[in-house]
């Protein structure tokens, strides 16, 4: 007797894009966690240290840093007082409003990216390396437009947009 793989069927184009678009995300993903779980690092705080050092040696407000994380940050507080436990980042209250906290990055957390800055880009050539760049550079162009009437219009854009 034959074993037969029933065929999946979607409800909608629109569903198969996503459930495609979700199982891609997860794939990618398990890359991009086993790197940065060697250094003790989620991708958002990853993240959160490359928006920093993208204005170091200035600090960013944190409800500007919030805005501009690729993913929402439920709990921000808790997202820096994990980074500002390692030395990585340190927090100061403005003296002229005291509800704005600045962020900056700490010489520690510039030579954690430095450490990290090969092997990223080694981890999405791993991810998406097999990709031409014509194919890349139209997965980009559809991802944006998939998302161009979702976004929060008062963020501001991921780097490149």
């Amino acid at each position: 007797m034959l074993n037969v793989v029933p065929k999946l069927q979607f409800d909608s184009p629109q569903q198969e894009a996503f459930l495609n678009l979700w199982r891609t995300f997860d794939k990618l993903k398990e890359i991009e966690e086993s790197l940065f779980s060697r250094f003790e690092l989620s991708a958002q705080q990853y993240n959160t240290l490359r928006l920093l050092s993208s204005v170091h040696p200035e600090p960013m407000p944190t409800l500007s840093l919030g805005a501009r994380l690729i993913s929402r940050a439920p709990d921000m507080t808790r997202l820096l007082d994990k980074l500002a436990s390692r030395g990585l980042i340190q927090r100061v209250r403005r003296e002229d409003n005291r509800r704005v906290v600045n962020v900056s990055l700490t010489q520690a957390g510039l030579d954690l990216l430095d450490e990290l800055e090969l092997l990223v880009r080694e981890c999405h050539q791993r991810q998406l390396g097999h990709l031409s760049h014509v194919e890349l550079h139209t997965l980009t162009r559809l991802l944006k437009e998939a998302r161009a009437p979702h976004e929060d219009r008062h963020n501001l854009s991921i780097a490149g947009e």
